[in-house]
């Protein structure tokens, strides 16, 4: 068969790729994310802890609880929303999303995570008093896997209801025995509830299952509402007649009429009127007047603003700039609070991970230091921010500059950025001559660990671990094509990294577990295809290949020796490429693939993209280890006229 000529090589890396760092900009009321995203967040604000997931109001409004869910620390907050200061705060073990006050603000229950219990504080002179635990399973995780989500709490606080992620079921608790008095089975992983005015419905929103399930909690019935994808948080109106949820993959919030529990209206949050996931809607609030609906857009960092006053005739009011990953939202009077999931910037972490830190005389550094604080699991520092109600003019303002921190715009989608001529297409129109596409995925290193030394890159050499020495190869294959040293991508560790290489998109689910089984709080690893809830709306690379009818290949990406982890998948992998696996060689995957590929040519059945995974960028420490020449080169010769060639890297977590 007749080869086509290597047309383009790329090296990129997952995480803090850009050349630029992530900071202030030359705008100075802009800074820059390492996602190429910028952030100009309005309003005063306050620290909050690792990755924070919920704040809930008390009654009163004079107390605001928060859940810090992160990898490294996990605790409880308690502040004064009047006031704007931190009033008590406790760290715990086992944390996930779940808080809710009670009626009369006394007592707070909170989710234990993996623990699979709830946690109770009682609440004495504005101090968490923690009291006891109440129990949904005998042993913690893995022995049991239960793992508890959203809480609600009737007024006289004799009832507590509780939903779940890891056995999908509904628990209602009697707070006076602390009992079990019922475990109803969900369809899928759920979120959150709140019960109605009159306490006798309960809403859950099924996580994966794209529903709404109504719970009777006279008769125990349960009956469902179909919404979008990804439903999480809830929220009710005052007389309950009203019900919001928000649809994380669907862009979009559901309005109920929970008079015949009818979806009325679907508004969609998104910046731009298209259907593609990426807004990732995971907050509700209601104006005090209840006019105006605020929504958060966790991956475009800004509120959605809706004028509901008139039902099934909502409008959009525009936008208002927010921190990073916002993850709830709340009104207390005329201000709005915001929970910002990941804060206001990027952290460095100069002391680590690092798996070396000495130079000896050969330029391989020696030596680690690794903190969990300086793991980039541990770098997400929430924030709180107090948002005065803007004005129509201020709104208008507010929208512009959200507009203006989005590197992404309805003319680079009719055509993207690059140069005439280029084999890259710059539009849908344009045809290129590349007939064959050969992705290749490492991970765990980022730009400046690996290529930080090349004087044509704007690079960190004091960053640089394993330089022109160590990687040869690596840096021939970048002198050789191309270095990509601004590039800019979404990904943090493996879980979310492979999901963002094969689908250009986390999702809600894979963004707020994967800190947890990081953290070693339990939970199964569930990305690359495991669980489903992790999977896009519209599926992976593959299933956008099938759809348009396009020839695939996987070599250990989402596959092992053949066993896949994703229905599209099947039938399109090498059986004998292994999986994630570090004790075996890049040497070794690339020779699998060799044989694979020149067996292929023999037939003329070579497919159009092939994706070929290498995993020991993660390398072995101080370890010495004698390699001969990389087999990377080797891919690289094979598919010399023949293919475009794009090589990516994704961060590693703990154990990824």
């Amino acid at each position: 068969m007749k080869h086509k000529l290597l047309l383009a090589g790329v090296i990129a890396s997952a995480l803090n790729v850009c050349a630029q760092v992530p900071g202030k900009t030359a705008n100075t009321s802009q800074v820059l994310l390492p996602n190429g995203w910028k952030l100009s967040p309005t309003g005063t604000s306050m620290p909050l802890g690792d990755l924070p997931l919920n704040i809930q109001l008390s009654s009163s409004g004079k107390m605001l609880a928060v859940t810090n869910n992160g990898q490294s620390t996990q605790s409880i907050q308690l502040i004064d929303p009047v006031n704007q200061k931190l009033i008590d705060e406790k760290v715990m073990g086992k944390l996930w999303y779940g808080l809710a006050f009670s009626k009369d603000d006394k007592h707070l229950y909170a989710s234990g995570g993996n623990d699979n219990w709830i946690i109770h504080f009682e609440i004495k002179s504005n101090k968490l008093v923690p009291t006891d635990t109440i129990k949904l399973a005998p042993t913690a995780y893995p022995k049991s896997k239960v793992c508890a989500t959203g809480i609600a709490v009737n007024k006289s606080n004799t009832l507590l209801y509780t939903v779940t992620k890891e056995d999908n079921s509904l628990y209602v608790i009697d707070l006076v025995t602390r009992a079990i008095k019922s475990k109803v089975k969900l369809a899928a992983e759920a979120y959150s509830c709140i019960l109605s005015p009159d306490e006798k419905t309960l809403y859950i929103s099924v996580w994966n299952g794209g529903r709404v399930a109504l719970y009777n909690t006279t008769s125990g019935n349960l009956s469902t509402i179909k919404v979008g994808s990804h439903p999480n948080e809830l929220l009710l109106n005052r007389k309950g007649t009203r019900l919001f949820v928000a649809n994380a993959n669907d862009n979009s919030v559901s309005i109920i009429n929970t008079a015949n529990n009818k979806v009325t209206e679907v508004v969609s949050t998104s910046l731009f009127p298209t259907r593609l996931t990426g807004s990732t809607t995971n907050g509700l609030a209601l104006s005090k007047d209840e006019k105006t609906l605020y929504i958060a857009n966790a991956d475009n960092n800004c509120l959605a603003v809706f004028d509901v006053s008139t039902p099934t005739s909502s409008k959009s009011r525009g936008f208002i700039p927010v921190g990073w990953y916002p993850t709830n939202v709340k009104v207390l009077g005329t201000k709005i609070l915001v929970s910002n999931g990941k804060g206001f910037t990027s952290l460095p972490n100069p002391k680590g991970p690092m798996p070396v830190k000495k130079a000896d005389n050969s330029g391989v550094h020696l030596g680690a230091t690794n903190t969990k604080e300086q793991y980039i699991g541990g770098l997400f520092k929430g924030t709180l921010s107090f948002i005065n109600t803007p004005t129509v003019d201020e709104l208008k303002a507010f929208t512009r500059q959200v507009y203006a921190n989005t590197p992404y715009n309805d003319k680079v989608e009719k055509m993207a950025k690059g140069e005439a001529g280029n084999p890259i297409p710059r539009s849908k129109a344009d045809k290129s001559p590349i007939k064959y596409v050969f992705y290749v995925i490492k991970e765990n290193r980022t730009y400046d660990q690996v290529l930080g030394d090349m004087p044509k890159g704007n690079g960190d050499t004091s960053l640089c671990i394993f330089g022109q020495k160590v990687t040869p190869n690596l840096h021939a294959i970048a002198n050789n094509f191309v270095l990509a040293d601004n590039f800019y991508v979404d990904a943090e560790v493996s879980a979310d990294g492979h999901n963002w290489s094969m689908a250009a998109y986390a999702t809600d689910y894979i963004e707020k577990t994967w800190p947890t089984s990081y953290g070693g709080r339990g939970g199964d690893y569930g990305g690359e295809g495991v669980r489903t809830a992790n999977d896009p709306r519209d599926g992976f690379i593959w299933d956008y290949c099938n759809r348009a009818g396009i020839s695939y290949r996987s070599y250990g990406e989402f596959a092992a020796y053949g066993k896949t982890t994703i229905k599209a998948l099947k039938g399109h992998v090498c059986v004998q490429s292994p999986g994630f696996d570090m004790t075996i060689t890049d040497r070794f995957r690339a020779n699998v693939w060799a044989h694979d590929f020149d067996s292929l040519v023999r037939v003329n059945d070579v497919p159009k993209l092939n994706i070929i995974r290498m995993g020991n960028d993660h390398t072995s420490g101080q370890k010495k280890v004698q390699y001969r020449l990389s087999q990377l080169l080797q891919i690289m010769i094979r598919a010399l006229a023949y293919c475009l060639i794009i090589f990516r890297t994704v961060p590693s977590g703990k154990n990824r």
